[in-house]
């Protein structure tokens, strides 16, 4: 059966795509871009591949697809700007290849103008083709939320905007075979920037309630119950909870590398969400000191070490650093989680705990880095010597939250 859609890069944001168009009976070719490749359960496996889905390196099949969909990772470079290397790569792997009438769209997460000025000219100059004459061209956020029950592709709008009115309407019509409801963006730059403004928006509001966190313990104040009573508001308040960190793949963008054009709020919120690790370090020696225990040679339990509970994905996720912080302190670190069967920090092994109650019995202190559902914090909360919480997941009273 000839593949009708190729997704290219099989990462975080490629692969939810192709399941979702796999279930909805569309013929599909992922093409694998490097070591990004999501990863895929043998049942998950099978079942792709009995709904149509061929898994490819040879990227020969690019050119005899309707539409393609370009997924591929663009990290944060040491500058701090994303890198569009393997955003660039893809495209000249399929411009070498590009069809006339082929609808391109890209998903990756990417500044403003980068589906114009970027894309666009990688795409025109190898395969020869005009984008909005010869091909369609658009753009559209991906907004995968891995592991989230409620919604998923079909329930989720679809934001598309297109080179020309003509390019919105080709990639509304692929996305309308996946989802109820399409949203159709003025262009390709208010698409991106529709990225652009849900990632600040997370990245903003977590830091305000991690700034909350702080405040609240100094002031003695359970910002638990404050968010709480504060969510029971039905207009013009959102609940967003503190944690040690913010993981994932979404990068906050604060535009700095555009000459006049940096957005403060989102560098604020950076620097208070990176600060994160460090401080539930410091409330960690803290408790231990209160309890007579000093951190140098204190036995520390990690409970949680992926950036999203019941998920083992651990991009981004704040216990690496946690655990740096711990170990330069002189503290004795072990973790458990269900979804990491190994872990190492500073390129060493760090020792995993195959007895949940024991170890959190013999710990000094043990902290609620991710809360997964498999954990029984009443009953951790009886076992451990010392719990810090740092996701507020505890029953109240029952340890120290962050």
């Amino acid at each position: 059966m000839p593949a009708d859609l190729a997704v290219i890069g099989l990462g975080h944001l490629g692969l939810p795509l192709a399941q979702a168009a796999v279930a909805a009976g569309i013929p599909t070719l992922g093409y694998l871009t490097g070591p990004e490749s999501g990863a895929l359960t043998p049942a998950e496996l099978r079942r792709m591949l009995s709904g149509g889905f061929r898994p490819a390196t040879d990227p020969a099949g690019l050119g005899r697809v309707r539409t393609a969909v370009i997924c591929a990772p663009a990290p944060r470079g040491a500058d701090g700007a994303l890198d569009l290397g393997q955003v660039a790569t893809a495209a000249r792997t399929l411009a070498a290849r590009l069809r006339p009438h082929t609808t391109v769209i890209l998903e990756s997460p990417v500044p403003p103008g980068t589906t114009e000025d970027f894309l666009r000219p990688l795409l025109e100059e190898i395969s020869g083709l005009r984008a909005g004459r010869d091909f369609h061209l658009a753009y559209s956020p991906s907004r995968v939320d891995p592991g989230n029950r409620v919604h998923g592709p079909a329930n989720t709008p679809k934001v598309i905007g297109g080179l020309t009115p003509a390019c919105t309407e080709s990639a509304a019509a692929f996305y309308g075979r996946l989802t109820d409801k399409v949203v159709r963006a003025r262009g390709p730059r208010e698409a991106e920037t529709v990225q652009l403004l849900e990632t600040n928006y997370r990245h903003v509001n977590i830091a305000l309630v991690n700034e909350m966190a702080e405040l609240c313990h100094e002031l003695g104040v359970d910002l638990w119950d404050v968010i709480r009573c504060a969510e029971t508001k039905p207009f013009g308040f959102q609940a967003f909870r503190p944690g040690p960190g913010v993981g994932g793949h979404a990068v906050a963008q604060d535009l700095a590398g555009r000459p006049g054009r940096p957005l403060r709020l989102v560098e604020l919120a950076q620097q208070v969400n990176n600060r994160m690790p460090r401080y539930v370090v410091q409330r960690a020696a803290t408790l231990l000191n209160e309890h007579g225990k000093s951190a140098r040679g204190a036995r520390v339990l990690l409970l949680g070490v992926t950036y999203k509970p019941d998920l083992a994905d651990q991009q981004g996720s704040p216990a690496h650093e946690i655990a740096v912080r711990l170990l330069e302190l002189g503290a004795s670190v072990s973790y458990h989680d269900p979804y990491v069967p190994a872990w190492s920090v500073l390129g060493r092994p760090v020792p995993r705990a195959d007895s949940l109650y024991e170890a959190a019995a013999d710990a000094d202190l043990t902290i609620l880095v991710q809360q997964h559902r498999t954990y029984d914090l009443q009953g951790l909360s009886v076992k451990a010597q010392l719990l810090l919480d740092t996701r507020g997941a505890t029953p109240t009273g029952a340890a120290h939250r962050l």
